[in-house]
């Protein structure tokens, strides 16, 4: 079994963009800056050949290249915040593409989360914080509701591997794929050694 996503990979300055803003939050655990990405679709753990007919199907999508833009900053947990965030401001071409890879991955016979899709770059994932270490880091977040990471352009999403480690995940590129036309990728990366 692969565990397997479907992301933007982000450019270097707005992964410093934000690699600032995570050092001026008091999160208990950090995502690494070089691992910062946008999630357009888990698949979880799935087999060779439903994988490689996802890849088929993610071949095929035909999109023109975007903008997006890093915006804002906040927390997902509710009372017991578990997670931080850099922002995407809205974005029709990316609530597109994301339908697309979503109907191909549900053609290769993949059952993605039901989760409503929330555009975002995980900053850190921790254990809900005790009241005073929460209030400190809600604070932090809303001084930095103003933070923009600035535009960039949107020319192919990534096919990852997730490999889970004792800290964190590991991400291996699977297959790109092109925004300016169909992919010529020619098949999946093999992971094996």
């Amino acid at each position: 079994m692969i565990r397997a996503f479907v992301a933007l990979d982000l450019p270097a300055e707005v992964r410093s963009a934000l690699a600032v803003q995570q050092f001026l939050l008091p999160l208990p655990r950090k995502v690494e800056p070089e691992s910062f990405h946008l999630t357009l679709l888990f698949l979880g753990e799935v087999t060779e050949p439903v994988l490689e007919a996802a890849h088929e199907g993610f071949e095929a999508i035909v999109r023109p290249p975007f903008d997006l833009e890093v915006a804002g900053l906040g927390l997902f947990g509710g009372e017991r915040p578990r997670a931080a965030w850099g922002g995407i401001r809205p974005s029709e071409p990316l609530d597109r593409l994301q339908a697309k890879i979503e109907r191909a991955a549900r053609v290769a016979g993949i059952e993605p989360e039901r989760r409503r899709f929330s555009p975002h770059v995980t900053l850190g994932r921790f254990a809900p914080p005790p009241p005073e270490d929460r209030f400190r880091l809600e604070r932090a977040v809303a001084e930095g509701a103003s933070f923009r990471g600035g535009r960039f352009e949107v020319t192919r999403f990534v096919l990852y591997r997730s490999h889970l480690g004792p800290k964190g995940a590991r991400y291996e590129e699977l297959a790109t794929y092109p925004l300016r036309g169909p992919a010529q990728t020619g098949g999946l990366r093999s992971s094996r050694p």
